[in-house]
């Protein structure tokens, strides 16, 4: 039986692995914009990296979360790890950086349904969602201390920078194997790929069919898909609206956000619960309107608070939906299998965007243009997402569509 609080061995060994895994993975990225820029490569490779990673993540959707359900989901974890320390040391052995990014990206795809599936195994219910919020708390606090370390030691040398990653894969390793072995969810191997691709379709159509599943499928998309480019607008906005040049600044600015996304995350935790999540909904709102207005800041501590601001309101936004959508999921077509579809739109969304960007930044566009640009889609986007989940929530004459 699982146990009835987020506060189980096996979570805290969760939690230990995910935040050195995503500290080094937010390392990693900084390290290798600075190798590509000691390579002298152009500005416009940058999101590059970016799309290598999420490649990854959409071409192998249909059969991670399989894995992950048919295997104990912290052998899984370990997997994927030495999958993205490999990937750290070929980069730091001169390989290619955007070919070895990608190899991390093939271990960040397959540790991801692991880490979220798990959690429906070590928790009840009724814990889903603080469950969610140590996770995701955990994750942004590594994001944080990932992405100032990153920046900070790819200004000193992008080896060094790279080295570091290497070695908190490493201790990542470690936290994994003090995971305890459960059951497998779904016992009996492994199956051939072609069989694979069609429990993944049908995966889509039963998640995109239920109310909720819709829900927050298109709504966490959303969100990542801007949160990606974000990311990357950062670091070409900080030398045009501050006049600031260095890359820590770009990478401590990101850290801000991280430290929004946590208190955000916190207060959902604290408010919010799979029969309110509609209360998540104007948090989503704000984030679009936040862009548009940090668009326009020249002020680096107006920028900071402004981010804050905007990490706040993600934070809030996005962790009461991951919790729904692992219970539906539980429910319906396997954790792991759910938190594969998610992957797959999510990331399919950010290449999107990603893609968006890098064409509209190698065209000359403004960046604080592009920035309002991204700002408006959020608003739009999640604008439309709330009309229709309280228009659907009047017509059933039901509060919450998680039924």
């Amino acid at each position: 039986m699982a146990p009835s609080q987020p506060s189980s061995r096996g979570l805290g060994a969760v939690l230990a692995a995910q935040f050195m895994s995503a500290l080094a993975d937010n390392a990693l990225l900084f390290a290798a914009i600075a190798l590509l820029k000691s390579r002298s490569a152009p500005d416009w490779y940058t999101p590059l990296l970016q799309e290598f990673f999420l490649l990854a993540y959409i071409l192998l959707a249909p059969f991670v979360g399989h894995v992950a359900d048919a295997f104990p989901k912290g052998r899984a974890m370990l997997v994927a790890n030495t999958l993205k320390f490999t990937g750290a040391l070929a980069m730091l052995a001169g390989a290619n950086p955007l070919l070895a990014y990608g190899l991390v990206g093939v271990g960040a795809a397959a540790y991801s349904p692991a880490k979220y599936g798990i959690l429906s195994e070590l928790v009840t219910k009724d814990k889903l969602v603080k469950a969610n919020g140590l996770l995701e708390g955990s994750t942004i606090a590594a994001i944080l201390i990932g992405v100032v370390l990153g920046g900070y030691l790819a200004d000193q040398g992008a080896r060094l920078a790279v080295g570091f990653t290497v070695v908190t894969y490493l201790l990542a390793a470690l936290a994994n194997l003090r995971i305890p072995a459960l059951a497998p969810a779904s016992p009996g191997g492994l199956r051939s790929p072609v069989a694979l691709m069609g429990e993944f379709k049908r995966a889509v159509a039963t998640l995109l069919s239920h109310p909720d599943g819709r829900f927050t499928l298109l709504g966490t998309s959303v969100f990542w898909g801007t949160g990606s480019t974000l990311r990357f607008l950062l670091i070409a906005w900080v030398p045009v609206a501050l006049g600031l040049s260095s890359g820590s600044t770009a990478a401590n600015l990101n850290g801000v956000v991280a430290v929004g996304i946590a208190m955000g995350a916190a207060a959902a935790a604290r408010f919010v619960s799979l029969v309110n999540v509609n209360r998540a909904l104007p948090a989503g709102l704000a984030l679009g309107v936040l862009i548009m207005l940090f668009a326009q800041v020249t002020n680096l501590y107006v920028a900071a608070g402004m981010l804050v601001l905007i990490g706040i309101c993600g934070g809030f936004y996005v962790v009461p939906l991951n919790a729904l959508l692992q219970e539906k999921g539980h429910a319906t077509v396997g954790a792991g299998r759910a938190i594969a579809v998610q992957n797959f739109l999510e990331n399919l969304l950010m290449l999107v965007f990603l893609g968006a960007y890098t064409v509209m930044a190698r065209a000359g566009l403004p960046t604080v243009g592009i920035a309002m640009t991204f700002g408006a889609v959020v608003l739009v986007a999640i604008g439309g997402l709330a009309w229709g989940r309280v228009r659907g929530a009047r017509t059933t004459g039901q509060p919450e569509l998680h039924s």
